[in-house]
């Protein structure tokens, strides 16, 4: 079984300095590293071809590196035999190289050779990381500013005894020991982030004596509960149940606060302390609401999960095609812009975002499988505007919360409907038409 415990860490103000120090030199190579690869990217597979001057021929980029001063420039290893006497030649990857060139990099820049060598190749796998949700259809990477890299990792040496852990070329460090590990648990890493009010550390321990629950196949499954989600409430189930939505960011007396310390943070002069004093505020309080939010999906998983059911049934949302912008509309005649109603969703995206229903459904699908129960993904097209009774599909049957069919005059609540409606196709991905027992 392998698990993550996450503690505060207590450091003193040289750890601190240090830990500083290395976000901001791991953030530089991380760019760097992702520059040498587009650069070389470039040259081989765009440029093509080019004139080498010293030999006045033709030269490939795939054989002969373009720019000397990359890492990425040389992809072949040296040539070894084989056995049967073949001369094997493999090419290696970015990544790979990119990791051997990092005794040449602290060569050059002796700053980095305070870091610890395994931060350095892990920052470096990071990058791969990124290529690689590149490669499975996920956004292309990007370059990293102080906002978004906060955090780098450990892959060897770390010890912990009592309230202190101990990470290499940081030492012996206090930590908030809310949590103790339980026996049996090694400890396989550690990533060390920074947040608004501190430091935090995020151990991954491992106990392999320990089996993972194994979830039921489908061909097992009777009971199905359906959730429809939304933002009245949260979330609507099956069973009649609905789960409140507390609107962390969205409710009036958050946004008046939020509002305040916004307009604290620009009455200050650009640059000054008390402006950085100010933007700490509001970083701090983004970072309880989204605490909140945390514990409260958590609360709200397990009151889903904890039902007496062998499937969960959860809508497929575009979760980031629902948030995109509205059409640009242009009037043909005056070439002017006409409204588009980008205005008024721009409250819809905010409510999408406050309620995390990606969070969610990760939270619900992990605790499912912590429970050796199924998560089905259903698709929720006209989930909500199909009626029950005669299947007619139109966008007035639904005012609001109510449903009424305008063909046959069905009527039922809107979202509780949608979430019947969601566990019977789970039912039929599952066992076809005839499915009817165990439902909710």
């Amino acid at each position: 079984m392998l698990t993550n415990y996450v503690y505060k860490l207590r450091p003193n103000q040289t750890q601190d300095s240090k830990m500083s120090h290395w976000v901001d030199m791991l953030r530089s190579h991380y760019n760097w590293c992702l520059n040498d690869r587009i650069t070389h990217y470039n040259q081989q597979f765009i440029q093509g071809n080019y004139c080498e001057i010293k030999t006045q021929s033709e030269v490939s980029p795939l054989t002969c590196y373009v720019s000397k001063n990359g890492a990425t420039g040389n992809p072949w290893k040296d040539s070894k035999t084989d056995a049967s006497g073949k001369t094997k030649n493999p090419r290696r990857s970015a990544g790979d190289i990119q990791i051997t060139a990092l005794p040449d990099l602290k060569i050059a820049r002796p700053w980095y050779s305070g870091i610890d060598s395994t931060v350095l190749q892990q920052n470096v796998k990071r990058l791969d990381t990124a290529y690689k949700n590149f490669f499975e259809g996920r956004g292309f990477p990007k370059f990293k500013n102080r906002s978004n890299f906060t955090s780098f990792t450990f892959v060897m040496g770390i010890k912990i005894k009592g309230n202190k852990i101990y990470s290499p070329k940081l030492g012996w460090m206090r930590f908030y020991n809310s949590r103790s590990i339980p026996d049996g648990f090694t400890i396989k890493a550690c990533t060390v982030r920074k947040r608004q009010n501190g430091w935090y550390v995020s151990v991954r321990i491992e106990n392999k004596s320990v089996p993972y629950t194994i979830a039921k196949s489908l061909v097992d499954v009777v009971k199905v509960i359906g959730c429809d989600l939304g933002i009245t409430k949260l979330v609507h189930l099956s069973d009649g149940c609905q789960i409140e939505n507390p609107k962390f960011s969205t409710s009036k007396k958050a946004k008046r606060t939020l509002k305040i310390r916004q307009k604290r943070i620009n009455r200050k002069i650009k640059g000054s302390k008390n402006r950085q004093k100010a933007a700490k505020k509001v970083g701090r309080l983004h970072q309880k609401i989204g605490e909140r939010r945390h514990a409260y999906q958590w609360k709200v998983a397990n009151k889903i999960v904890s039902r007496n059911v062998d499937a969960i049934a959860i809508e497929n949302l575009n979760i980031s095609g629902m948030k995109h912008r509205c059409q640009v509309k242009i009037d043909e005649k005056t070439g002017r812009f006409l409204k588009n109603g980008q205005s008024r969703k721009k409250g819809l995206n905010r409510s999408i975002s406050d309620a995390g229903w990606g969070e969610l459904i990760l939270k619900i699908e992990y605790l499912a499988a912590k429970q050796g129960k199924v998560t089905i993904k259903v698709n929720p097209k006209h989930s909500s505007t199909e009626c029950r009774n005669c299947g007619h599909i139109d966008k007035s049957n639904r005012d609001g919360e109510k449903f009424i069919c305008v063909e046959c005059g069905y009527y039922q609540h809107a979202d509780i409907g949608a979430a019947k409606t969601i566990r019977d196709r789970a039912l039929k991905m599952v066992r076809g038409d005839s499915a009817k027992p165990g439902i909710f």
